[in-house]
């Protein structure tokens, strides 16, 4: 078993024996391989990882991922099911056996992840079992990032910079947004990036970009317009997530002064992270900067959200969240000004909490910058 492994998998069974948990029963998702180094897609052939609060484990699958398991980092009783459907559940009963015969009363699942697919197996395999949710214990070890994950956090922020650069020589006046995105995803793949990216890149040009989550279109750049990137590299299973803001030529001077609010906005929430402070307080260090420049009804949305397996995760950097940030928790610090009509502006960064303070894994330029004609 890898140190990093064992060290995760030490730390569950201590939050289930805090909380009262037999096992933990998990399906495809990010918290399989973190614990487990296993990786599986979620398809129509349901898979499920048991860990054991004594230690051990079993996973159910199809015949034909029988060779992933071979990577296993830990002994594992596997038990494998064919294309016939009709013996699916004496797998999953097999699977769980160890569970039943030792009368385990409750065992944990991710509710968000766990499909009713495999939630029906389960329940017929251990009936009168108590299924509660552990995603707050498992998002508890996922928020502080080892030495290991934060180097491949590094790596993954590395990319979507340099292929954000080679992109931007061919933004101007009648690049079209849909064309824009394709040539930053390959340059992402170009420079490493894992095919299963974060999310869709957000290319948004001109009024467009006052939609924080909009979809690029066949909209060709006008100049004075706003030209919002946001995008992200996955490196072997974890992922950056930036976003920068540029102008094509001379913008309003409305967007002008918008822009210098979030970039005061951005510098102030990042200085504001540090050991020991709220994640609501970064979320209000950050949003005042905004009031006072007097856009805040344009800042529309939360701070920021956790980052690493998943590009949206624990912590989340939003008002009244009392949760305390620690070291080794990685999260972004994207404020944003939404100007119906007119522009947006958003500008994120990934930052991670150290000893002293913070660092920002993300270097990229943040003063404003007008793009060629």
């Amino acid at each position: 078993m890898s140190e990093a492994i064992q060290s995760r998998i030490s730390s569950l069974q201590g939050a289930m024996a805090a909380n009262d948990l037999d096992a933990i029963v998990l399906n495809p998702g990010p918290s399989l391989p973190y614990l487990s180094g296993l990786h599986f897609h979620i398809s129509e052939r349901p898979v499920v990882l048991c860990l054991e609060r004594s230690g051990e484990a079993s996973i159910v699958v199809p015949e034909l991922e029988s060779q992933k398991l071979e990577d296993a980092s830990f002994p594992l009783r596997s038990i494998t099911y064919p294309e016939d459907t009709s013996r699916w559940q004496a797998a999953f009963t097999e699977g769980l056996s160890s569970l039943k015969k030792s009368g385990a009363r409750r065992v944990g699942i991710e509710p968000r992840s766990l499909r009713v697919l495999e939630l029906r197996f389960i329940e017929e395999a251990l009936p009168g079992v108590e299924l509660v949710s552990c995603e707050s214990s498992i998002a508890g070890l996922r928020m502080q990032k080892d030495a290991e994950e934060l180097s491949l956090m590094r790596k993954a922020t590395q990319i979507a910079q340099a292929a954000l650069m080679d992109t931007l020589p061919f933004v101007g006046v009648g690049a079209i947004e849909t064309e824009i995105s394709g040539l930053l995803i390959s340059n992402l793949l170009k420079h490493g990036s894992g095919g299963e990216l974060p999310f869709q890149p957000i290319i948004a040009f001109g009024a467009n970009s006052a939609n924080p989550h909009a979809v690029p279109t066949g909209y060709a750049a006008q100049e004075g317009d706003m030209i919002l990137f946001d995008w992200g590299a996955n490196y072997q299973g974890y992922f950056s997530d930036l976003t920068r803001t540029f102008a094509l030529g001379e913008p309003s001077d409305r967007l002008i002064n918008a822009y210098e609010a979030v970039k005061g906005a951005n510098a102030a929430g990042r200085a504001h992270a540090r050991p020991g402070v709220s994640a609501g307080s970064v979320d209000d260090a950050t949003r005042s900067v905004i009031v006072k420049a007097g856009f805040g009804e344009y800042f529309t949305h939360r701070t920021g959200h956790g980052l690493g397996l998943e590009v949206h995760e624990e912590p989340y950097i939003r008002a009244g969240n009392e949760r305390i940030m620690q070291v080794g928790m990685t999260f972004t610090v994207e404020p944003g000004i939404y100007l119906n009509g007119l522009g947006g502006i958003r500008i994120e960064d990934d930052v991670l909490i150290t000893a002293d303070g913070q660092e920002s894994l993300s270097t990229l330029d943040r003063t404003f910058q007008l793009l060629p004609v």
